[in-house]
């Protein structure tokens, strides 16, 4: 697949996507790089380390988030986008799910729509995604953790995603599916999704995992969000071993010296 200038093997590799949150108040790392040049420095270092991918996002998701104004989403996103494309070779993903901030991030240079509600939030994101040529990651979500048979429904949600992108005119070879860790889920769900996201394997597109620092260690683990990088690892090790393409992360140099490991176990 391709994404931006670079084509990945998304059949036969588990690339990085590296998380760049210019925000004041994400769970992990919110208050960190939200100036332009503290920004930079971080994407040359996650590029350095690792990250084929480099995902800006400008507002946070966590549980309990502030809501921001698209204008304001857009002033700390795009000056970002812009600069991380004038500076590096690297794609670069907008993580969004609003039509306004999407525009302005593809005008920008974004590569890489990465929506947290699959395009079932703002029909324009998909819109926008064919119209520019771009590839999207959509991501599992509901409002509520409710479900009859949670792994049935999980996949009636994914194929839901799949034909509004469809419906919008984006191109198969343009689509990735992300089983949506922490969102719409409870504990056990989330667990769960982990353990059986090859499932996601029967749709035909690939697969992005994204554990990075998540609730679901935390409370395995009984620890905070600055020491759950273990936790993540664990987990990168089963996204790599149950067929995923990308896993979104914050440290890169660890996932990234784990996957080449794990890659080389596999191979033999």
């Amino acid at each position: 697949m391709i994404i931006g200038n670079r084509n990945f093997d998304t059949e036969h590799k588990c690339y990085i996507m590296g998380i760049l949150n210019v925000t004041p108040d994400s769970f992990s790392d919110g208050g960190k790089f939200n100036n332009l040049d503290a920004a930079l420095f971080h994407a040359e270092e996650m590029i350095k380390e690792g990250a084929d991918i480099v995902d800006i996002g400008g507002e946070s998701t966590r549980p309990g988030h502030q809501v921001i104004t698209d204008e304001e989403e857009i002033a700390r996103v795009t000056p970002v986008i812009e600069a991380v494309k004038a500076r590096f070779d690297v794609p670069v993903s907008i993580d969004t799910y609003k039509g306004a901030v999407t525009e302005a991030a593809l005008q920008a240079g974004a590569d890489l729509v990465n929506d947290i509600w699959g395009f079932k939030h703002d029909y324009r994101v998909a819109e926008l995604t064919a119209k520019y040529n771009a590839a999207c990651c959509l991501m599992h979500n509901r409002h509520e953790a409710v479900y009859n048979d949670f792994l049935k429904d999980f996949m009636t949600d994914m194929q839901e995603c799949v034909d509004i992108a469809h419906k919008a005119g984006v191109k198969d070879d343009k689509i990735i599916l992300d089983p949506g860790v922490g969102f719409g889920k409870t504990y056990e769900m989330n667990l769960a999704i982990i353990n059986h996201m090859e499932i996601l394997n029967q749709l035909g597109y690939p697969v992005l995992l994204g554990t990075s620092r998540k609730s679901v260690i935390g409370l395995t683990l009984d620890l905070p969000a600055d020491q759950r990088v273990e936790g993540t690892l664990a987990t990168t090790v089963m996204g790599v071993m149950k067929g995923s393409a990308f896993v979104r992360v914050h440290d890169i140099k660890e996932n990234y010296r784990i996957i080449k490991m794990t890659e080389a176990i596999l191979a033999k």
